[in-house]
């Protein structure tokens, strides 16, 4: 009996690898869904006309209906279990990248946008979910920080694709065949995954685990218990403070390159190709610090924070770019704070793992997904008026710079000890 359960472990153990590479392209796929519109704006706008405000209604839509999709996807991943939950969302997410080409207004792009937005609200929670069940504990903020590299990888290819795949196709086959790519990985995921057998999982028990095992047939818990914790309000609280500076990354270097260093668009792919490149590798090292040092024996609570707080440090030096002259200098230190954003995400993602028993877990990570989208949407007004206001990005990059260390100092305040929620009997 015990050289079967060994051998159970042995292929668990190499099996739980696939998982982990399933979440990365679906993440991969994730982003490059999402980036599709913003690459091929410019031919968007010549053939249907809108306005620079119609436009970013259409954003807005995305946005608004993301935060929407975090939070009820989190929930559908604890009633149906991540194999058809995940399916799920990449169906709807799919089916609305292939409709974009369907549409031709204003109206019917915010449409699909917003169906893409619900759609895509199902990734993290699913991911996250997946990786608790497949992966120890010591082994999962490695593993979110290589499927969140997904993420990166993503923005890295989207631009080098999409627009060759348009000018030689039209735009509307681009929408379709990145589409598809969805389709094909749905395909591959009811091929390959299963669900989780937890004696599998080859892991001394803690509090959580024990916690799972006492109420295995426990029904998951409403959003009113979960944000009644102090636990969901670290994770929170983390996502709304942090999240937003992500975004700031994704959506304003572009035009900050171009605004303070003169690059114009035949010369800014490069500086941003090594900037996301760096995240890449921040993604997976910051998970491998915190999974390190649960191998050497610190505690979950120390290893999690300390590996945090690197992170947050590592982003202050951003403060300073715009006093940097050099190009690649100031690329230098916006990319190792967009490095150590990530390494940050993988690490306050697994810390809801670590505070919850899983059949809550979706809709801890929907909640905390839905409040930094919230806050995504009001930095992103903050930005527009310091930049009409000032014209300047120190402030912004200065409001960056501190978010990590006060978003890390509340999550101390409510979880001193990271202990589990009380959710069981």
């Amino acid at each position: 009996m015990q050289t079967a359960v060994i051998g159970l472990a042995r292929v668990a153990s190499r099996y739980r690898w696939t998982v982990c590479a399933l979440l990365f392209f679906a993440t991969v796929i994730n982003y490059m869904d999402r980036q599709i519109l913003g690459l091929l704006a410019p031919l968007l706008q010549h053939d249907i006309g809108w306005t620079q405000v119609q436009y970013g209604r259409i954003v807005i839509a995305f946005s608004a209906f993301y935060a929407v999709g975090l939070l009820c996807f989190g929930r559908i991943v604890d009633w149906l279990g991540t194999r058809i939950s995940y399916a799920l969302a990449m169906l709807i997410w799919s089916l609305a990248a292939v409709l974009h080409a369907a549409v031709g207004s204003v109206t019917g792009f915010a449409m699909v946008r917003a169906l893409l937005g619900i759609g895509e609200g199902g990734n993290f929670p699913a991911a996250i979910k997946a990786t608790a069940e497949w992966f120890p504990r010591r082994e999962r903020a490695l593993a979110t920080g290589i499927f969140n590299s997904g993420a990166n990888v993503g923005a890295v290819f989207a631009p080098a694709i999409i627009p060759p795949l348009a000018l030689a196709f039209g735009w509307r086959a681009a929408f379709v065949i990145i589409g598809a790519v969805g389709i094909v990985w749905l395909a591959v995921w009811f091929a390959l995954y299963r669900s989780a057998d937890p004696s599998s999982v080859e892991e001394a028990q803690d509090e959580v685990d024990a916690l799972d095992a006492a109420n295995v047939n426990a029904r998951a818990p409403g959003w009113g218990v979960l944000i009644r914790k102090r636990q969901t309000w670290a994770f929170l609280i983390g996502k709304f403070l942090t999240d937003p500076v992500w975004w700031f990354y994704l959506f304003w270097l572009p035009k900050w390159l171009n605004e303070s260093r003169g690059m114009d668009m035949q010369h800014i792919g490069l500086p941003l190709v090594c900037i996301y490149a760096m995240t890449t590798v921040g993604s997976i090292g910051g998970g491998w610090l915190s999974s390190a040092l649960l191998r050497a024996g610190w505690s979950v609570n120390a290893a999690r924070k300390t590996a945090m707080l690197i992170c947050a440090c590592c982003v202050l030096p951003i403060a300073f770019v715009s006093q940097v002259d050099n190009l690649w200098g100031a690329v230098a230190i916006v990319g190792l704070a967009a490095a150590a954003h990530q390494g940050w995400s993988a690490n306050l993602f697994t810390t809801a793992s670590d505070l919850f028993p899983k059949r809550a877990l979706g809709a801890v990570v929907g909640i905390g997904g839905m409040a930094g989208s919230i806050g995504a949407v009001l930095f992103s007004e903050v930005i527009g008026q310091v930049l009409q206001r000032t014209g300047h990005y120190w402030v912004l990059f200065a409001i960056g710079a501190l978010a990590y260390l006060v978003a890390l100092a509340v999550m101390q305040m409510l979880t001193p000890r990271m202990a589990p929620a009380k959710l069981d009997a």
